[in-house]
């Protein structure tokens, strides 16, 4: 079920830091990104692992190590930050296959359409907006 929580909100700020901050040849520090976005390091450590996962950010160690995008601020969504780092962005758990509401067989609830067609509207929208409109806002 989606609700965006402060993990999403906060990756979402981290990944949109580190495409400001970083480059190909200079990686982004947590601690670089703590201090701009006024998050816990701890906390970002726990986000970006997810969106590392994902394909999104890649790592490198060392002392001038850090977090680069994986690939260009074009190619990444709000919808790929936001699936990476909360899952499913179904707007009620049936829709991701997960019987809640009491029914045998969730095909025939009536309310079933509704809330797949907002659930379609809100991950469109998600994935209509890339990490590069957000840079030219900010």
């Amino acid at each position: 079920m989606m609700k965006i929580s402060t993990r999403g909100r906060y990756g979402l700020k981290a990944m949109v830091d580190i495409a400001t901050n970083g480059s190909n040849k200079s990686c982004v520090s947590l601690k670089s990104i703590a201090e701009r976005t006024n998050l816990s390091e701890c906390y970002l450590e726990q986000i970006i692992a997810p969106l590392k996962k994902a394909g999104l950010v890649k790592s490198t160690r060392g002392a001038n190590g850090g977090y680069i995008l994986a690939k260009s601020a074009d190619d990444i969504s709000v919808g790929d930050v936001l699936r990476a780092v909360e899952g499913s962005m179904d707007l009620v758990e049936c829709l991701s296959g997960n019987q809640k509401c009491g029914l045998s067989d969730c095909s025939c609830c009536t309310t079933r359409d509704v809330w797949a067609r907002l659930s379609n509207s809100v991950k469109s929208a998600a994935d209509g907006i890339n990490l590069s409109e957000l840079i030219k806002r900010s």
